[in-house]
């Protein structure tokens, strides 16, 4: 094990490796319960997904796809269903009506996971992260932060929407904004999963502040037993024929694909979308994992090591399709790993068998409340927005594209929409900078593609 992992030459060991996996699991284990309410709507099958088909190719994905990072790439990083695509994933199939299945949305991740396969060998990929402005990466993960804080609120109940329809607040033409009902309001707190939700967020919030390692997963387990307490948990699940303790992976959605019906569809909008956000997600959790272990230090070993990472992560997208959940990524919860010491592929290793293991508590998983995860996910969204103190909104160039990429993703309830928006805006300011004499701004050249397939997919395509 020594000789495979390269302990030693890392400074490293068995005992701290496996106390590493365990505790980078710990920390994101609450996917297993997450991703299945998420893609199957918060367990009520209105996406059309199985709940226990979700958590098994959760399970699965999580941990072949750890595994192999960890043997291949000998790189303490786990992979998962990533948190936002799988928000994205759900949303699009509901706001469809019906006329966008989940199998179209496999088949679509599955796409853009060879997308990503390609953009790798040909080191595309590399260039795309090259092109696009810091300032708008940092956006993006923003963007989705709130776009998953909405998701959490929306399924809880903390938050409500008004029936009132587009077409409705347009007729009033906003001239008297105080004679309608207003859109968006603030749940019942007398509505018990609305008060477990708030229960939720406080409990996870107090374990983060006290740097308690795990809180997300720890919090979702103590709200689940409160939730005990008040009667809003399910205890049937403990019996219920769809989630057995044995796993039934006859209920996979294995390679449940409709390319046909995708090709009537949003194909290029969804496919790239996936692609788009996967590749900057993808990029800063490696790179930033990678320099929290200290394999940046020597830059030509570090960037082997991460282009290494990141084909492991491509084939993961359309491994995970396969099995049937949403886009597979790396997970900067890894960071916890490498904080307890982790420094090679056994770390992850560990981490990928703890979700195989996870595959017999499928019971168990069933039984936490979509407020508890509805909690985890505002909290998560906290997370993603720390990164917009790394955007610099006195310089108005970045500043108004950035901010447009963070209201235009959960205002429009669209990812796709605020990424479309910050490149088009991006192109026009810093071009009409540089006619006004600044050259602190480039606009690559991908970025003029980019820029104008947007409009191209936007006017003559169509899109909300």
């Amino acid at each position: 094990m020594d000789r495979f992992f390269k302990l030693k030459e890392n400074g490293t060991n068995v005992r701290t490796e496996i106390m590493a996996g365990l505790t980078t699991f710990m920390t994101m284990a609450y996917i297993l319960a997450v991703n299945p309410n998420i893609l199957s709507n918060f367990g009520s099958g209105a996406t059309g997904m199985d709940w226990t088909a979700v958590f098994l190719a959760t399970a699965i994905a999580a941990g072949v796809m750890t595994i192999a990072m960890g043997l291949f790439v000998n790189f303490p990083v786990a992979l998962a269903p990533g948190m936002g695509l799988n928000a994205y994933f759900a949303t699009v199939i509901l706001a469809s009506q019906g006329t966008f299945t989940y199998q179209m949305g496999l088949a679509a991740v599955f796409i853009s996971g060879i997308i990503f396969i390609i953009l790798t060998v040909t080191k595309v990929r590399q260039m795309l992260l090259v092109a696009v402005p810091d300032s708008l990466k940092h956006a993006i993960t923003v963007g989705i932060g709130l776009f998953i804080t909405i998701v959490g609120l929306k399924n809880s109940g903390l938050m409500t929407i008004a029936a009132e329809t587009t077409k409705d607040v347009k007729a009033h033409q906003y001239t008297d904004l105080l004679s309608f009902e207003t859109v968006i309001h603030l749940g019942s707190l007398k509505d018990p999963n609305v008060v477990l939700c708030i229960i939720g967020l406080i409990l996870i919030s107090v374990l983060m502040v006290l740097k308690v390692r795990g809180a997300i997963l720890y919090g979702i387990l103590l709200t689940t037993v409160i939730g005990m307490l008040m009667g809003q948990v399910n205890f049937a699940t403990l019996t219920d024929a769809k989630t057995t303790w044995v796993p039934d992976l006859t209920k996979l959605a294995f390679a449940e694909f409709d390319f046909k019906g995708l090709l009537n569809t949003g194909i290029i909008t969804v496919i790239l979308t996936f692609t788009f956000v996967e590749l900057f997600d993808t990029f800063g959790t490696l790179v930033g994992t990678a320099n929290r272990a200290g394999f940046m230090k020597n830059k030509e070993e570090g960037n082997k090591k991460v282009g290494k990472a990141m084909m492991v992560d491509a084939v993961a997208v359309s491994g995970g399709a396969l099995v049937g959940t949403s886009t597979v990524t790396a997970y900067i919860e890894s960071a916890a790993g490498v904080a307890q010491g982790g420094r090679t592929g056994l770390t992850a290793v560990t981490t990928g068998v703890c979700f195989l293991l996870a595959l017999f508590l499928a019971p168990i998983a069933a039984l936490i409340p979509g407020s508890a995860t509805a909690a985890a996910l505002i909290v998560v969204g906290v997370l993603m927005m720390q990164s917009v103190k790394e955007i610099d909104f006195q310089d108005l160039v970045v500043a108004i594209p950035a901010f447009l990429v963070i209201v235009m993703m959960p205002f429009t309830y669209n990812i796709a929409n605020g990424i479309s928006f910050g490149i088009v805006t991006y192109v026009i300011l810093a071009t009409v900078s540089r006619w006004g004499g600044r050259n602190d701004h480039k606009v690559h050249w991908l970025m003029w593609v980019l820029a104008v397939l947007i409009i191209f997919r936007y006017t003559m395509l169509g899109g909300e």
